[in-house]
């Protein structure tokens, strides 16, 4: 984006696009009101109308990321095929190569505190992944290709491990074939592990989601 270029009456969307530039280029710690006003050559105090503060501009950027990253990953749900372990796969690669892409919008909506209601904002914005996912589950319960039990539970194992390579990827150090290997392993043998098999105990619901 250039200097002073925004459409007339959308600044804030403006201020979160170069927000999010001079995050992923410059880190955090860049980031302020004052130099993106100068940036976007509006005055200091306009961006206050949109962002009462920082910490104000920084959960918007979560919100966003955590938007924008569940949209990806449903979109990645819509495009594959009918097939199950299809779009299982097709679910988990969306979330990791909107991470590799977007890893300092994951890092703000995971690494920061948040208060309340922003915390809540963040929950609803998962909501739509989640119920994907969930979804997704029982499918795979009521085909037997996954054992009984909470599907939320279940769910909950695969998310913590595929966002363990997002962020591996995110952070560079899984890239390119390394990336792919480490990927088509971990979903190979997520399936395998949570496949029915002789003995399993159905896993219980629980009062609590790392999602």
């Amino acid at each position: 984006m250039r200097t002073g270029q925004y459409h007339h009456g959308d600044l804030r969307a403006a201020l979160l696009e170069r927000a999010e530039q001079t995050l992923r280029e410059q880190g955090v710690d860049a980031l302020s009101l004052r130099e993106l006003a100068r940036a976007l050559d509006v005055s200091h105090a306009a961006p206050s109308r949109h962002f009462k503060d920082r910490r104000a501009l920084l959960d918007a950027l979560a919100l966003t990321g955590v938007q924008r990253l569940t949209a990806a990953a449903r979109n990645g749900l819509a495009r594959s095929g009918e097939g199950f372990r299809e779009q299982v796969f097709a679910f988990a690669r969306a979330y990791v190569d909107f991470a590799a892409e977007h890893g300092a919008l994951l890092e703000l909506a995971f690494a920061r505190k948040h208060d309340a209601a922003v915390a809540d904002g963040l929950e609803l914005a998962w909501q739509p992944l989640k119920d994907d996912l969930h979804a997704l589950i029982a499918r795979g319960q009521e085909e037997g290709r996954i054992r009984a039990g909470s599907a939320d539970r279940i769910g909950d194992i695969l998310f913590v491990a595929v966002h363990g390579v997002a962020t591996q990827a995110a952070s560079g150090r899984l890239v390119g074939p390394a990336l792919d290997q480490v990927f088509d392993d971990l979903l190979t043998h997520l399936l395998r592990g949570v496949a029915p098999g002789a003995g399993d105990e159905a896993l219980a619901e629980s009062d609590v989601s790392t999602c």
